[in-house]
């Protein structure tokens, strides 16, 4: 036992540490997934900001190709304006329209001169800021790396933590597991040789239960063989021939008893009520009493019915002497039953009052059928009504002569033979299962009818109230029969038997012998209970007692070791189970952490790379930016010595003489054409963008027309719908108003019913406390005498 408590902590204490491994493994599991999405999302990060970094270094890249185009364009002007004034000089000799043809182009460039210089500076400017937001978003995205490092460095710290802990703990479970199979092998043992000392206590009990056997039917059969009395001369000396006490008989006939008592109570409740019910539909249905008055046969019928219950409730009350006539005690067979006489006579009285009110009963549904709205239909169903009372009255007939027949051997020794008892026995089933099928048909009949009389025009709500009422207590009463039947029938057997017999015949038992027999069993008792010197040859009944309690307690320790053994083992293998499953949940775990780490060094890797390449790309774009400067400051210095500043309407330019000669008209032409063309460019996809996203809401307006409508259609549905339902609660609560008040008179009724009911049975008390009165007298005058 102690190895067993032993045993069970140690599993207690498994089961606490499987629940925190299980709870730590959530928890890692849950840091893993919590990494793998961080990791995706600097993943998504990393991939955006490597986007908008290729977009500044392109547009970059466009601005300083564009920076240097419009750089060699200003030179190019610079040196056509220088022509255009050496032109200008060498021409005013000419006259003065070429002068004035020279102002013309001048200006022209000029304002050509001024366009190219604000968008330089426009572009300068955006070019600027372009540069101090790149730099602003390296600031931030270096920051957030920082804080991304130091996040994995702390989740690879918490990550080791936990994989330290839990190789810890997958050793301490190998221990432990270990630990058990050794424990498990030693029980494997112990269960080997419980189950072979288990095996030889199984063939001694055999051994022991076949000599037994052997010596019972050995002393069996010279019981059987020289034990009898029976004498030849006077057989009336054969009555000493007594059976022994059967106490199992008894109890199960008492139990029984018990049964059948509270299935005849629950009949003669049914019985009652259908009777009062009955009598209260006579005096409304087909002429209402307080109308008008009943017809003399209706209310000779309800007079009858009035007095149901003094025929009715003796059948309870002599079922119940004879119930407490049963005990452990006594000796129960046909021939002792002494109370079933007066059953058998209170059911035949039952009996001759249904006879009496059957006429009745069938006068008072023709005087239905006369009714003026008495329908075919109706006049059919009270004509099958008609058959189904004469049927039940005279399955009642049938068992008032069978319980008769039972009754007679308490009354008259050797009435029936023992073979015919049977017989009496299956016919008297077959009868109550037949009363019980012409209850149930009269029970559907009575409802269809209830149905048809509620579709009359002059049917009150008192009627429907009784009708329901009558409905009700054919329901209990066809319920109550069924179960009396059913319980008949299964235990036939036991009422079919006799359970005593006198020792070396076949006869039945009679009162001289039951006597004997209860004698002889306390003579036995005072023998077993009086402390007397035991013989040599017998074992004292003490001892033997004591024996038995230490056999069976043996049994049942050595059954309970059994079963205990058992349980741990299967204890031990579903543990080992859990273990070699949680074992691999383990490994598992194991090998994704693994996986999740060389993922998040994948990842640092890329960055750092990132991280890396993104400085040299930056300080290349810087030398080739500074180059480009240094380069246009030298070409400016160059050209600073034979530069000349002219002023205009347009504004101011620097101008440097040159000796190339190009078309001043062609190069505008070209110029503004280029210009405008692309200008058109943009319009045109402008026209084409706004297109789209008219055509766009156009349809967004449509659907959402459409919508609307659907919308209003739903609420007029739900108007509807709302309508109905207000109807539908009015009538309702209309309902509600008819049936409270329908319920109401039902109350009154039944209130009614109720107090009649009490005045009936005390008159009933009244009356059986004068017929005690009247007993004790003529008791006291027979004592006199």
């Amino acid at each position: 036992m102690a190895n067993v408590t032993d045993l069970q902590t140690k599993y207690s204490k498994l089961a606490q540490e499987y629940s925190k491994l299980r709870a730590q493994n959530q928890v890692l599991k849950k840091a893993v997934v919590d990494e793998q999405a961080s990791s995706v999302s600097l993943k998504e990060q990393l991939k955006q900001r490597d986007q908008s970094l290729r977009k500044q270094e392109q547009e970059m890249d466009s601005l300083s190709f564009r920076n240097q185009q419009l750089a060699k364009r200003v030179e190019l002007l610079q040196e056509e304006l220088a022509v255009s004034e050496a032109k200008g000089k060498k021409g005013k000799n000419r006259g003065d329209s070429p002068s004035q043809h020279g102002l013309e182009t001048q200006s022209v460039f000029d304002e050509d001169l001024q366009k190219k210089i604000e968008e330089n500076e426009r572009l300068h400017i955006q070019f600027y800021e372009a540069d101090e937001q790149h730099r602003r978003q390296e600031a931030e995205l270096k920051a957030r790396l920082q804080e991304l490092e130091k996040d994995s460095e702390q989740h690879q710290a918490v990550v080791d933590g936990l994989t330290a802990k839990y190789m810890d703990t997958i050793e301490r479970l190998q221990s432990d597991k270990a630990r058990l199979e050794v424990k498990a092998q030693t029980l494997e043992r112990e269960a080997k040789e419980c189950r072979m000392r288990t095996e030889e206590c199984q063939q001694q009990l055999r051994r022991c239960q076949s000599e037994l056997n052997r010596q019972v039917k050995q002393s069996s059969s010279v019981i059987q063989e020289k034990v009898p009395f029976n004498d030849t001369k006077f057989s009336d000396y054969n009555s000493l021939n007594v059976p022994p006490h059967n106490r199992r008989h008894q109890l199960k006939a008492r139990d029984l008893a018990g049964q059948a008592l509270s299935f005849i109570q629950d009949l003669v409740a049914a019985l009652l009520n259908f009777h009062s019910y009955t009598e209260q539909r006579v005096h409304i249905y087909p002429r209402d009493s307080s109308i008008e008055p009943i017809s003399p046969l209706n209310q000779k019928f309800s007079q009858y019915l009035h007095e149901n219950a003094a025929y009715v409730r003796p059948l309870e009350d002599s079922f119940l002497h004879l119930h407490q006539s049963i005990t452990e005690d006594t000796v129960t067979v046909l021939e002792t039953v002494v109370k079933l006489k007066s059953f058998a006579d209170n059911f035949s009285s039952y009996t001759h009052f249904l006879q009496k009110i059957l006429p009745y009963q069938l006068k008072s549904l023709e005087e239905e059928c006369e009714a003026p709205l008495c329908t075919t239909a109706l006049t059919v169903k009270n004509q099958e009504l008609q058959s189904d009372m004469k049927r039940v009255t005279s399955v009642f007939e049938k068992l008032q002569s069978y319980i008769n027949i039972l009754a007679l051997p308490s009354v008259r020794q050797d009435a029936v033979p023992q073979s015919s008892t049977s017989a009496v026995f299956t016919q008297l089933a077959a009868c109550l299962h037949s009363l019980h099928d012409a209850i149930k048909e009269m029970s559907k009949h009575y409802n269809q009818k209830a149905s048809l009389e509620q579709e009359l025009p002059t049917v009150t709500q008192k009627l429907c109230t009784t009708t329901e009422c009558l409905l009700g207590s054919l329901g209990s009463l066809t319920s109550s029969t069924g179960k009396i039947a059913t319980f008949f029938s299964n235990n036939l057997d036991f009422f079919a038997s006799s359970g005593y017999s006198p020792r070396g015949s076949t006869a039945t038992l009679n009162p001289l012998q039951a006597e004997s027999m209860l004698a002889n069993k306390k003579k036995a008792a005072a023998y077993m209970h009086a402390v007397k010197k035991p013989r040599p040859q017998s074992v004292p009944y003490r001892e033997a007692l004591s024996n038995r309690r230490i056999l069976t307690s043996s049994t049942e320790s050595r059954e309970g070791l059994t079963q205990q053994v058992q349980q741990s083992q299967e204890k031990i293998a579903r543990l080992e189970q859990e273990k070699e499953h949680w074992l691999l949940e383990a490994q598992l775990g194991k090998v994704r952490l693994e996986k999740e780490n060389q993922r998040i060094a994948d990842l640092e890797a890329q960055l750092a790379a990132a991280l890396g390449g993104s400085p040299n790309s930056q300080a290349a774009a810087a030398s080739t930016l500074a180059q480009s400067h240094e380069e246009a400051e030298k070409e400016q210095k160059a050209a600073g010595k034979e530069t000349t500043l002219c002023t205009s309407l347009v504004g101011m330019l620097c101008t440097t003489p040159t000796v190339e000669h190009v078309g001043d008209e062609e190069s505008r032409e070209q110029l503004i054409k280029t210009h405008y063309m692309a200008r058109v460019g943009e319009l045109t996809t402008q026209l084409q963008i706004s297109d789209s996203k008219a055509v766009h809401f156009h349809s967004e307006c449509r659907a959402l027309a459409k919508r609307l409508a659907i919308a209003e259609k739903s609420r007029e549905s739900l108007s509807e719908e709302v309508k109905l339902a207000n109807q539908n609660i009015t009538r309702l609560q209309d309902e509600l108003a008819t049936t409270k008040r329908s319920y109401e008179d039902q109350l009154s009724m039944m209130s009614d019913h109720l107090c009649s009911m009490n005045e009936t049975l005390s008159k009933q008390r009244e009356e059986i406390d004068t017929l005690k009165l009247g007993s004790k007298g003529n008791a006291k005058k027979n004592k006199g005498r």
